[in-house]
């Protein structure tokens, strides 16, 4: 046998081959552009890539502080061969085994092909725009959002990706904030007149109305009389401009949190939550954090204390009128100490933290202290949890909707802490999108990386769910006016005094915003 070559058993004799560079290695992936049907080598990928995309800038820091950002991995791979005097030929190897296995994995679950997953497409015609529309294959009806339209497009005020959308409690207000840092206000056209006198009688006078009077005048206003603006005759349910605009915050605006007094909460990458109130222009306090305040949230019940969770690990419980923290709890245990996601539930009773590796972390409300933990992952349990990116209780009962950032919304009974719900069919794998529940709690609405917005049934009729799994729902509807991911989308609390236009049964408003900073405004029902 020569050398440099193999044989053996008197068969064929094969020369051995040269190891293979990295750049050979990435030459021999080849990766698919969904969108293009484009098949490429994975050498190239980057300069694929269209420019101006890129992961939101709290998920890179993220990414950053975990060491997960891209190419960590493989250099921890090299540094521990290397120690244990592994081959070179080896580590090859397995740098190209893992990467084939994570396309594999990407392709399975970060994107929809539409002959698999969407049976029906339409377009509805709304405001010279068409409304890309898609169902689930083995949804079959009745579509409750088959005949969503756009109504209004607040698009041109924010520069960059809108993260977050809050509508006030009584749904007359809607708050939004992102990348620009700035907070918006927008108000709809049957109560902007009252709005308008309320500031400029407060400005002149210095000060700014107690929340109860201002909010049994704005209910008497908007039920009773209309703006007189000129523009009413369009129809559209928002003014074109913003209320008012709130400067302060030096970095991206990640949560926004309203009280019944309409008080308005804003959390920043600048480690900082500013309070702000309709009637003032001004920032009334600022709450200074040692990190990034990824969740904030007024107390239901009490409006003087709110909630705020951080990157330190850290669930504080603040004082407004003291301006100072109240209570204070952190993260323990083994795992990721990030807190990504925080609310109150049980009316109050409990506080609730979301984390970085994927757990609930609830604690009692009163003294702050642990109650229990659940841990937000597939059935098995076999994989590692995933960031928890929105925490949201259903009005009027025991349940949690928990959104991660394994693409899956998850209802879970707080009464035994079980999942009583998975829907799937958003794609949400590194975002800070999170779903939200319709004024009735009858539906559920979530953005998403591909561009539409889906929306589930709470709870679907349970004969056509699998027998084999109950617990799942992908009876999804989805529908787009945007070419950029969507980053937030919301139900308007009360439909029926939004859109104001002769509709002979208003069905449901959908607010959604993207990455590029478009705000739509799409509307259900049938015009008399």
């Amino acid at each position: 046998c020569d050398v440099g070559k193999v044989g053996g058993g008197g068969g064929a004799v094969r020369e051995l081959s040269p190891p293979l560079s990295d750049n050979q290695i990435l030459e021999e992936v080849m990766v698919k552009n969904l969108d293009t049907e484009e098949v490429f080598p994975l050498s190239i990928a980057a300069e694929k890539i269209p420019t101006g995309w890129k992961l939101n800038p709290l998920s890179e820091h993220l990414m950053r502080r975990t060491s997960q950002m891209p190419g960590h991995e493989e250099e921890e791979l090299e540094e521990e061969y290397i120690m244990e005097g592994g081959s070179p030929q080896r580590l090859k190897h397995m740098k190209k085994k893992k990467f084939k296995s994570f396309f594999k994995r990407g392709g399975r679950h970060s994107h929809h092909t539409l002959d698999e997953e969407a049976t029906a497409s339409t377009c509805a015609q709304g405001d010279n725009l068409s409304v890309k529309y898609k169902t689930s294959s083995h949804h079959k009806g009745p579509y409750s959002f088959e005949k969503i339209r756009l109504k209004q497009d607040l698009s041109g005020q924010h520069l960059g990706a809108v993260w977050v959308m809050e509508f006030s409690i009584c749904g007359r207000l809607l708050a939004t904030s992102g990348q620009d840092s700035v907070v918006r206000v927008w108000v709809l056209r049957t109560a902007a007149q009252f709005f308008h006198e309320l500031q400029a009688k407060y400005q002149r006078l210095g000060i700014h109305t107690s929340g109860e009077s201002l909010s049994e005048k704005i209910s008497i206003c908007s039920t009773n009389s209309k703006s007189s603006d000129p523009e009413d005759e369009s129809n559209k349910p928002f003014m074109d401009h913003p209320l008012c605009s709130y400067y302060g915050h030096t970095a991206d605006v990640l949560d926004l949190s309203w009280s019944k007094n309409f008080f308005l909460l804003s959390s920043s990458m600048d480690k900082t939550v500013r309070l702000w109130h309709i009637s003032r222009k001004e920032c009334l306090c600022c709450f200074q954090h040692v990190d990034f305040v990824t969740a904030i949230a007024f107390h239901p019940r009490d409006d003087r204390y709110f909630l705020s969770g951080s990157l330190d690990g850290k669930l504080r419980l603040w004082n407004i009128p003291d301006k100072k923290v109240a209570l204070w709890n952190e993260i323990e245990g083994v795992g990721s100490k990030l807190i990504t996601a925080a609310n109150f539930c049980n009316n109050g009773k409990l506080a609730v933290a979301g984390t970085y590796d994927g757990r609930c972390i609830f604690y009692e409300t009163e003294h702050l202290k642990y109650h229990t933990q659940t841990h937000v992952r597939s059935r098995h349990g076999k994989n590692r949890g995933r960031k928890i990116s929105g925490i949201e209780p259903l009005p009027g009962e025991n349940k949690l909707l928990v959104t991660s950032n394994d693409s899956r919304v998850r209802l879970y009974d707080l009464r035994d802490h079980s999942i009583t719900c998975k829907y799937k069919g958003c794609i949400n794998t590194s975002s800070q999108i999170r779903a939200s529940f319709s004024q009735d709690g009858e539906y559920i609405v979530c953005g998403s990386e591909d561009n539409f917005i889906y929306v589930w049934k709470t709870h679907h009729d349970p004969g056509k769910l699998s027998s084999a799994r109950r617990d799942r729902n992908d009876f999804y509807e989805s529908f787009t006016c945007h070419s950029a991911p969507v980053t937030s989308a919301v139900f308007a609390p009360v439909p029926g005094i939004t859109v104001d236009e002769g509709l002979r049964e208003v069905g449901n408003i959908i607010v959604a915003a993207d990455y590029q900073g478009s705000i739509k405004v799409y509307v259900t029902g049938e015009v008399l």
